[in-house]
């Protein structure tokens, strides 16, 4: 067995900073990681101890403190200050500093009523584990995901009512911090907390630009309303989107939770708004760290970096330590860059990652084409072409000096308004954005256009409200419509139709095309994503400052709105979370993450296994243990318990030596594999590996006998021992080893796939697993 070695890169200056930046005495920012607070301190002591490690590389005490940014005074023990790369280097060489990190305007991703009832929580029946809910759970919500900017909350959305909840409870420390458009009585029993963090932005950018966003917590852009809503919006009756999609009871997944929102990305100065967001470690960190202390029990972050970071190199990763140190759930998205492998962020064995999956729900528009075939798409515009118009590819129309492998996107300014006046346009997806290509195609003049599908995107289509009639197909579709049109010889015609709401259409869940893949490069031990849930055409709660397509040239408002991406499904899994937090308060944050993950389901809504965009067998590095479950995970039966220290231990394995407290790293320490975690991953196996794992008996009956079973990876054995363990009580724990072998060779480098069960009569809790030869 070899594990790959793991170069810990936050543990060489020389790594963090390039050998000419030495003298290079501009001012950056900077996260100085001392790690965890080891004495009860007051904050002002802390304060004073942070000037005082500032002190030791400026000139002058009044510079020191001039240039400290942020105090990070609660759970994490650390600063944010503008400093030369010199002073960050001597800062790097001291003793208590665990890490020295650059701040940089990353481009982070900001990674309703069908989803819930298509999860098996049936909220609007009065569910009972809803309603057993507690109600003093609370939530930080700290953005989204889809390449957004502009997070925080519409406060005034329906979602947000604090009718019938009672008053806040005394255990709550947060605030309600006023700002631009939004003062204290935007706060109520249901908002009890908001936060806005902007000073890493305006360091880097200058001054926010008011009429960009909301300098405050409120909400201009839309995701940060529409995910905090689909966690914990309140039962809203006949709610829709653009005039009449998706009618029905709109509710969040814990919709008698308290909401705490912590505003953290911005809009980039001069930039479209899609795309143009960013936000900045040292106000995460820093949002993290307030949310900690304010008592939230369940942190949901849909947000992510643009590639996957080394654990103390991540803000993140570094906040969520800190939040499982106080038994906080943190609930991350995994990550908008699938189909391709090894994109998936927010990797930490601490943090639970979500991927995102379809639903069964369609909104479908039909395409008659000219000579009589019908082509079943969708679409959430109501508008419809009842007549025949010409139909025409982009690809067609292009102007002359549009690249070749661009003529078809229907990219900005890329369309000859001669050729597309009047007329439909095929317009393939892959590059820019699905929302310009309808705007392009207005501006020369088309009447409606088709979104066609790649062969890499198979049959995930997106909803969107378009700027002009439209209707998206899958790829299959896209072919037949191409067909069509090179048969037509320039005479193609098409018509679209109205669309209908279908539910059941299609076998579902099945994996989005855009949700991040595994393999785990930062944590190849550990297995992500660790789940997947709905994020696909989510209808949620949306801020009335921005339009449903956020684009300048809509002037449309609306209440609820369509969103994808694993931001929509990020919140889904925290909500869960927060429901397992009301019904078992003592229950570690692991403990809750193995419930989640060990009942999770790999089968679809007809009994088959879960696919992927094109119609293949879907692998746990798409869904990890698979599509979460409500209804199963209140009682998991057994779960993988894992504690602060066990985290640590696992950062001396992967090569952090300073965890920046009293906590010394044996100079032998277990082996990363050996982290009692609910999946297992090997990476590079060569011939028998040994790992050690335990369970912790919660079943309503402490009397309790599993039993052992496998499916191994293709060409290798999977055993147990012992394979059955008996419990007498409820709490006690259970230690076994599995044993994986590789029997034959079948590939260098690739993974095969299998599980692992642990079954009594009522029980089955399964883990997967995913193992390559060396």
């Amino acid at each position: 067995m070899n594990i790959p070695t793991i170069i810990p890169l936050f543990l060489s200056l020389l790594l963090l900073f390039p050998p000419l930046a030495i003298c290079d005495e501009r001012q950056r920012t900077y996260i100085v990681y001392l790690g965890s607070h080891t004495q009860q301190y007051t904050p002002d002591q802390i304060l004073e101890t942070h000037h005082s490690c500032l002190t030791s590389v400026k000139d002058s005490e009044e510079e020191a403190r001039a240039s400290l940014i942020y105090s990070y005074k609660h759970s994490i023990n650390g600063f944010a200050a503008s400093l030369t790369p010199q002073q960050a280097s001597k800062l790097n060489e001291l003793e208590e500093v665990v890490a020295v990190i650059e701040s940089r305007p990353r481009k982070y991703s900001t990674h309703t009523t069908r989803s819930w009832e298509f999860s098996g929580l049936n909220l609007a029946a009065g569910y009972d584990v809803a309603e057993s809910m507690k109600k003093e759970t609370t939530m930080a919500e700290a953005g989204d995901l889809l390449h957004r900017a502009g997070y925080g909350v519409w406060p005034e959305a329906e979602s947000f009512s604090d009718e019938g909840m009672e008053a806040v409870p005394k255990s709550w420390k947060g605030i309600c911090q006023t700002g631009q458009e939004f003062n204290s009585s935007h706060c109520n029993k249901k908002i009890i907390g908001a936060r806005y963090y902007i000073k890493g932005f305006e360091t880097y950018y200058g001054r926010l630009d008011a009429t960009e966003d909301y300098r405050s917590p409120r909400d201009k852009d839309g995701h940060g309303t529409h995910t905090a809503a689909t966690f914990a919006g309140r039962q809203v009756r006949n709610a829709s989107a653009l005039g009449g999609f998706a009618r029905g009871t709109a509710s969040g997944g814990a919709p008698l939770a308290r909401l705490a929102v912590y505003k953290v990305c911005w809009p980039i100065p001069n930039q479209e708004k899609i795309g143009g967001n960013t936000c900045f470690d040292e106000d995460m960190l820093a949002a993290m760290d307030d949310a900690i202390a304010d008592g939230v029990q369940v942190i949901s972050i849909s947000i992510g970096a643009d590639e996957p970071l080394s654990p103390v190199n991540d803000s993140l990763s570094i906040g969520a330590l800190h939040a499982a140190r106080k038994n906080v759930v943190v609930v991350c998205s995994g990550g908008n860059d699938g189909p391709k492998p090894g994109t998936v962020v927010n990797t930490p064995p601490w943090i639970l990652t979500v991927g995102a999956s379809n639903m069964d729900r369609g909104f479908l528009g039909t395409v008659v084409l000219g000579n009589g075939m019908k082509i079943t798409g969708q679409t959430v515009t109501h508008h419809k072409l009842p007549k025949r118009l010409p139909l025409i590819s982009a690809a067609d129309a292009a102007l002359p000096w549009v690249p070749d492998n661009e003529t078809d996107q229907c990219l900005p300014d890329s369309l000859a308004p001669e050729k597309v006046r009047g007329k439909i346009v095929l317009c393939l997806r892959g590059s820019g954005t699905r929302y310009l290509k309808g705007v392009e195609v207005k501006r020369a003049g088309g009447a409606g256009f088709i979104l066609a599908n790649t062969a890499a995107l198979g049959d995930d289509v997106f909803l969107e409200p378009h700027v002009l009639p439209t209707t998206a197909v899958t790829y299959d579709e896209t072919r037949e419509i191409v067909r069509y049109i090179r048969s037509a010889k320039g005479n193609a015609t098409a018509r679209l139709r109205e669309p209908r709401t279908v539910l059941g259409y299609k076998a579902a869940p099945f994996m989005a095309s855009f949700s991040s893949r595994g393999p785990n490069v930062i944590h190849p031990c550990i297995l992500k994503p660790d789940v997947a849930a709905p994020g696909v055409n989510i209808l949620a709660a949306w801020s009335q400052a921005s339009p449903p397509t956020k684009l300048s040239q809509d002037r449309r408002s609306v209440k609820y709105n369509f969103d994808s991406g694993t931001s929509m499904a990020c919140p889904h899994v925290a909500a869960l979370a927060a429901l397992l937090k009301a019904i078992h308060p003592t229950w570690s944050s692991a403990a809750i993450r193995s419930a989640i993950m060990t009942t999770a389901s790999t089968r679809n809504n007809k009994g088959r296994t879960i696919t992927d965009e094109r119609g293949h067998t879907a692998t746990p590095f798409q869904f990890g243990s698979g599509q979460f479950c409500p209804s199963k995970a209140a009682d998991p039966g057994l779960v993988y318990d894992a504690s602060y220290t066990d985290y640590l231990l696992y950062l001396c394995s992967y090569g952090l030596k300073n965890a920046g407290e009293r906590f010394n790293c044996p100079k032998f320490p277990p082996p990363m594999y050996d982290l009692n975690y609910p999946s297992v991953s090997v990476p590079k196996l060569n011939g028998t590996l040994t790992i050690k794992r335990s369970v912790m008996n919660v079943g309503g009956d402490g009397n309790a006998v599993y039993f052992f079973s496998a499916k191994p990876p293709l060409g290798m054995t999977v055993t147990a021992r012992p394979s059955v363990l008996f419990f007498s009580r409820v709490g006690e724990r259970k230690e076994f080893t599995l044993t994986i072998e590789a029997r034959e060779y079948y590939g260098e480098g690739g993974y095969g796939f299998g599980w692992y069960s642990w079954r009594d009569n009522y029980h089955v809790v399964r883990s997967p697993i995913a193992v390559s030869m060396g």
